[in-house]
């Protein structure tokens, strides 16, 4: 986590992979008298790959505005070298709407990350498919608005989500919300919605994964965060954990531990997001982790 938001910055690059990048970046950023004070890279290959930079610096003596400097870093910098990039301000709060059914694990997680300041966003309302959490997370003086689906009001009630969600929502979270959205609704948030899954993606996909696990007496279980796309649970893969488990262990202890993996999968998966540490790079995720 970023520790002075309100003088830091972040500069993130994608573009094809060529000797000078980072001169050119660090030279352009020293001439208009920042301090770079964490930077990291990647190329995918070292002839004729991708290019992945991540960096922060400090804003005090910055000698223009960040407005200005985002303009004179398109003319100078990354249009020499076919950047696609972006510069925020660590400061700034993405506006995060959390989605749920009825599972409170990882919703719980990131109310009380937000509440503790250790998640730097805002949560502007919770919506869910039922009203079995309001008064949990209304405690957080969160606004919690219930939209019922079923098969044949889905199209209707993802109308009245789009309603809600219209001009609320910089990253919405799937905290376990158990109906599948429709590519239409997805395609108004590219690489913008979030999904925990109860596995160690692709294993064990449909209903009660940690039965199927049992029954299939598994080694291993884990959670997945990953972006959302048309295609279910295809998307690109944020973080993944596993915990190791054996024949001792009850289907409850294994439900325990998925929770537990799950709310903390998501939460980095989250955090990581908002703090732009990710690039999505085709199917698959750069990730800049602290």
């Amino acid at each position: 986590m970023t520790t002075q938001p309100e003088t830091t910055a972040r500069l993130l690059i994608t573009c094809p992979d060529r000797p000078g990048i980072v001169s050119a970046v660090t030279t352009f950023l020293y001439h208009h008298g920042v301090n770079i004070t964490e930077l990291d890279q990647h190329s995918s290959d070292p002839s004729g790959g991708k290019f992945f930079l991540r960096l922060e610096f400090q804003t005090p003596t910055l000698d223009v505005s960040l407005g200005a400097l985002r303009q004179a870093f398109g003319d100078v910098v990354a249009r020499r070298f076919d950047m696609q990039w972006h510069i925020t301000h660590a400061v700034e709060r993405p506006r995060v709407v959390l989605l749920v059914s009825r599972h409170d694990h990882a919703l719980m997680e990131l109310l009380w990350r937000w509440q503790r300041g250790e998640l730097r966003i805002d949560i502007p309302m919770v919506i869910s498919n039922h009203d079995d959490l309001r008064g949990a997370v209304e405690r957080f003086g969160v606004r919690y608005e219930h939209v019922p689906v079923t098969a044949e009001s889905h199209a209707t009630a993802e109308a009245r989500m789009l309603e809600l969600l219209a001009g609320q929502a910089d990253l919405l979270v799937l905290a376990r919300y158990m109906r599948i959205l429709s590519a239409e609704f997805v395609a108004r948030y590219p690489q913008r919605i979030i999904n925990i899954h109860h596995s160690f993606l692709p294993a064990f996909v449909g209903a009660d994964p940690y039965q199927q696990a049992a029954d299939r007496g598994v080694k291993l279980i884990g959670a997945t965060a990953h972006y959302v796309t048309a295609d279910l649970d295809q998307g690109p893969i944020i973080e993944q954990d596993t915990a190791r488990v054996s024949h001792r262990q009850s289907v409850n202890d294994l439900r325990r531990l998925g929770r537990d993996l799950e709310r903390q999968v998501l939460a980095r998966a989250v955090r990581w997001h908002v703090e732009d540490r990710l690039i999505v790079d085709g199917n698959k995720t750069v990730v800049f982790a602290p």
